[in-house]
């Protein structure tokens, strides 16, 4: 069985995207910290017929994170597929000329740290199947800096260029990563950045395999 592990799974994109991505055949695994919304994530997927099961882990502790890919890959198979999309803390969204370097601490290991230990998990296994797609999915603050938003403008920065580079270096081996900028909210309902067409998008990445940079949306939306 392919695997897909979400990181940062919620009942909004993360449950879209298990839900697309199941209905392909994909085992599902849901990383986030919460082991009752996860449980509770599981039992929804499985009446629609998705295989899913949950791995709780804080992607701000590395440690927690490998471990909970690596659980991951135990149970239901080398993981194909990682989407990295936890939904950044609001204290991370601080005026720049109000931001000291300890309050860049947090957006760095939630968006530099934590993304670099999943792929390094999750690479080795890809690298053996000779496939795989890395999905980063970030705010529109990835692209365009927001003077309001320090943290998340210059994290999401760094975020941007590993994958980046990671995009350039494994393309060769049949690793596919890209990242999706969502620019504003994820809205049910909205034409373009609803979750079930949000993750309609994903699928469609994963299969086309072109390209760094999507944007779900106008950066002005």
């Amino acid at each position: 069985m392919s695997t897909i592990a979400i990181v940062g799974a919620g009942p909004g994109l993360g449950a879209a995207v298990a839900r697309r991505f199941g209905r392909e055949g994909f085992g599902v695994a849901l990383v986030a910290r919460d082991r009752q919304r996860l449980d509770e994530l599981v039992d929804e997927l499985a009446a629609d017929r998705v295989t899913a099961r949950g791995f709780p882990a804080d992607v701000r502790r590395p440690e927690e994170l490998v471990d909970a890919l690596g659980a991951a890959a135990d149970a239901l198979g080398t993981v194909e597929v990682l989407q990295y999309s936890p939904v950044p803390h609001r204290d991370f969204m601080r005026p720049v000329l109000e931001t000291r370097h300890r309050d860049l601490f947090g957006p760095i290991e939630f968006s530099v740290y934590g993304p670099v230990a999943a792929v390094q998990q999750v690479l080795p296994g890809m690298r053996k199947l000779g496939r795989g797609t890395i999905f980063f999915v970030n705010g529109g603050t990835a692209a365009v800096p927001h003077p309001e938003r320090a943290g998340t403008s210059i994290a999401f920065a760094a975020e941007s260029a590993y994958g980046h580079l990671l995009h350039d270096r494994l393309a060769p081996e049949g690793i596919h990563v890209a990242q999706l900028v969502i620019p504003g909210a994820i809205t049910p309902g909205h034409v373009r950045k609803d979750p079930a067409v949000l993750a309609d998008l994903l699928w469609g990445m994963h299969r086309e395999r072109h390209g760094f940079r999507h944007y779900a949306d106008d950066l002005d939306s």
